[in-house]
C-alpha cells in the first residue's frame, strides 16, 4: 500500500515539475540589447539609454520606460539591469533603461527641473524612436524606484506643463530635453504628446518641497557625500525652500495631481516595503490616497518585510535586499499590471 502511495505521490510531483518547467520556458525567452544609444547631449553632456527587445517574433511589443533611482545624486541605469533584464525575459514589452543627468553632474550645476526635463525628453524620444526597434509608441509605460519614482510621476501628473521658456519665474514649466523635429513645447504639450497609458511606481518621493524643507539640501543629506559632491539647493544658489516654495511644489507630484473630471492620469501600479525607511509605507500611501481623492485609478500594494531599493541589480548590504530574493515576486506583479492596462 505504501508502496503504491509512493509510486502515485512521484508521478504526481513528475507532473507538477514537468508543468513547471512548461511554463518557465514559455514565460522565459531571449532578448536583444541595444547598448548606449545617445538620445540628447543637453549642455554637452551625452545621455544615453539602453534597449531590450525580446525575441518572440511579435510584430510589436508595448514598452516599458525606466527610471533609475539613487535620490537625484548617485547611480546611473546599470542599477536596473536586473529589472530590464527580467522583464524582457519573462513579458513580452521592449524595455527602455534610461540615464539621466544627476544633480553633481556639469559640475555640481545641475538643477532638479532639469533632471525633470530629461526624464520627460527621454519618453518623447522613444515615443518618436522606438517603432524601429520593434516598440508600440501608442502602448507605453513609465516606471522607476525612489527619485526614478519621482521622475515617473512627474512625467504623469506634469506632462502638459510645457512651455519654451522653461523653468523659471515666468510659468515653472519644463522644455523637454529631447523634441520631436519641428515641434515646439507649447505644441507637444497641447498634443498631450506625454501622455503614457499606464505607470508603475516604485517606492517612490513625491514631495520635494517637503523634502527640502527636512533638510534634503543639507550636509546631512548622505546622498551628497556619496556623490562626492558640495550639498546645495537643487536650484542653485539663487532659490531656496523658504522663499520660493512654488517652485519645489512644481517639482513635486503631490501638489500636481488634477481632478479626474479635469484630466484622467492613467492607471498606476503603486508599491512599497512594509520596512522601507528611506520612503516610508505612511509617505507613499498620502499619495496613493490624494490619487485616490482626485478620482485616479490606482492600485496600491505593501510588501511585507520589504526594504527601500529592493530592485536594484545585485545585494545591498546596508538595506539586506537582494535582487533575486527580493525582487521577483514584484516584478511578476508587475508585468501582470502591464499585461492587463497595455493589452
Amino acid at each position: 500500500m505504501r508502496n503504491t502511495v509512493y509510486k502515485n505521490l512521484v508521478k504526481i510531483l513528475f507532473v507538477v515539475a514537468s508543468l513547471f518547467t512548461l511554463v518557465s520556458s514559455v514565460q522565459a525567452h531571449e532578448f536583444k540589447v541595444h547598448k548606449n544609444i545617445v538620445w540628447a547631449s543637453p549642455k554637452n553632456f551625452p545621455l544615453t539609454l539602453d534597449l531590450y527587445v525580446p525575441s518572440t517574433g511579435k510584430a510589436n511589443y508595448p514598452v516599458l520606460i525606466i527610471y533609475h533611482g539613487g535620490g537625484w545624486l548617485i547611480n546611473n541605469n546599470s542599477i536596473m539591469n536586473s529589472m530590464a533584464e527580467y522583464v524582457a525575459t519573462h513579458g513580452e514589452f521592449v524595455v527602455a533603461n534610461v540615464n539621466y543627468r544627476l544633480l553633481p553632474d556639469n559640475q555640481n550645476t545641475t538643477t532638479i527641473n532639469e533632471i525633470v526635463e530629461d526624464a520627460m525628453g527621454a519618453t518623447l524620444w522613444v515615443k518618436d524612436n522606438i517603432a524601429q526597434y520593434g516598440g508600440d509608441p501608442k502602448r507605453i509605460a513609465v516606471t522607476g524606484d525612489s527619485a526614478g519614482g519621482h521622475l515617473a510621476s512627474m512625467i504623469v501628473t506634469s506632462g502638459r506643463n510645457l512651455t519654451s521658456d522653461g523653468f523659471s519665474a515666468k510659468g515653472l514649466g519644463f522644455h523637454p530635453t529631447y523634441l520631436p523635429k519641428g515641434k515646439t513645447a507649447e505644441q507637444l504639450a497641447k498634443a498631450d504628446a506625454l501622455k503614457v497609458q499606464a505607470a508603475v511606481i516604485s517606492y517612490g518621493a513625491f514631495d520635494m518641497y517637503a523634502n527640502a524643507s527636512n533638510g534634503f539640501e543639507k550636509p546631512s543629506n548622505i546622498f551628497w557625500a556619496l556623490a562626492k559632491a558640495e550639498a546645495r539647493g537643487i536650484f542653485g544658489k539663487t532659490i531656496n525652500v523658504t522663499d520660493n516654495a512654488d517652485y519645489y511644489k512644481a517639482v513635486s507630484p503631490i501638489y500636481n495631481i488634477p481632478a479626474a473630471a479635469n484630466y484622467k492620469l492613467p492607471p498606476q501600479f503603486i508599491h512599497v516595503g512594509s520596512t522601507d525607511n528611506t520612503t516610508p509605507p505612511a509617505s507613499v500611501k498620502l499619495y496613493v490616497d490624494a490619487l485616490q481623492k482626485a478620482g485616479q485609478p490606482v492600485e496600491f500594494k505593501l510588501y511585507e518585510g520589504k526594504n527601500h531599493a529592493f530592485l536594484d541589480s545585485g545585494c545591498n548590504e546596508f538595506l539586506k535586499t537582494c535582487f533575486d530574493k527580493d525582487a521577483p515576486n514584484t516584478l511578476n506583479d508587475i508585468i501582470q499590471f502591464l499585461e492587463k492596462t497595455l493589452k
